[in-house]
């Protein structure tokens, strides 16, 4: 059976384990907020009446693209592109195409950053791979002007920060919703976090210091993993709402 990522490919280790995912997601978020598209997500409501809820809704999509067959895969995808038409029918304008790639480019940079974070080094071969899977979700999905290898989409991700990002008062709207939602705890363990995958413009538009308070606790949370008691510090620092959802991130 044909899948769309290899059983092979480091993006199923990626996208295998809910802690890596987190992160892909708490990276995305921040950058997000501070996207000048973000008002499309304000239209629907659906994102600052529920965060967490569009966030696994986002993760089961892309789960379902990752670990599907090839068609099951492209089914999802063509999925998310019908409901964006229904959006763009409902608001009576389209997407601006650059925006559809920024949130590409955040899946393909965060990937990398939360992996390297928690695990180890990619190499450029496997740089190469998590490139190629979503550039071919692009191309599905119909988006132009997508660079042709990891290598060329470096200076096009660069341009695309520089150009596409402000702090407007839909970020701070934002996370607002994020504190009200997670409690102001889990907030501050969030932007701690961000903190630790997020590039240095997006530090720099949120004011984000270079120091995390998570740096000195990512090798103990690494520890842990081995040891089997990640499930402790999960519970600690996510909502019991979620704790089954989150749960069944993880790939054995």
């Amino acid at each position: 059976m044909q899948y769309f990522v290899e059983k092979n490919s480091v993006v199923r280790q990626i996208w295998g384990k809910s802690d890596t995912i987190l992160f892909i997601f708490a990276g995305a978020a921040a950058e997000f907020a501070l996207n000048k598209a973000v008002d499309w997500l304000y239209f629907t409501g659906r994102l600052p009446s529920d965060p967490l809820g569009r966030l696994f809704s986002t993760v089961q999509y892309a789960r379902r693209i990752v670990f599907a067959p090839l068609e099951g895969a492209h089914a999802a995808i063509d999925s998310m592109r019908q409901i964006h038409e229904v959006v763009e029918k409902k608001r009576g304008a389209q997407i601006p195409d650059w925006a559809y790639r920024d949130v590409l480019f955040m899946l393909i940079y965060y990937s990398i950053a939360a992996y390297e974070l928690l695990e180890r080094k990619l190499s450029e071969a496997e740089k190469e791979d998590v490139y190629d899977v979503f550039f071919r979700l692009g191309e599905r999905m119909g988006l132009k002007e997508l660079p042709s290898t990891y290598a060329e989409w470096l200076p096009v991700r660069a341009a695309h920060l520089a150009a596409d990002l402000e702090q407007s008062t839909l970020t701070i709207d934002l996370f607002q919703q994020y504190k009200k939602h997670l409690g102001a705890m889990r907030f501050r363990v969030l932007i701690e976090g961000q903190k630790l995958v997020v590039p240095d413009r997006v530090k720099a538009l949120l004011h984000f210091s270079d120091f995390s308070l998570l740096t000195p606790v990512v090798p103990v949370y690494k520890i842990s993993r081995l040891m089997k008691m990640d499930w402790l510090l999960k519970s600690i620092l996510l909502p019991g709402d979620y704790k089954a959802q989150i749960d069944a991130l993880d790939v054995e």
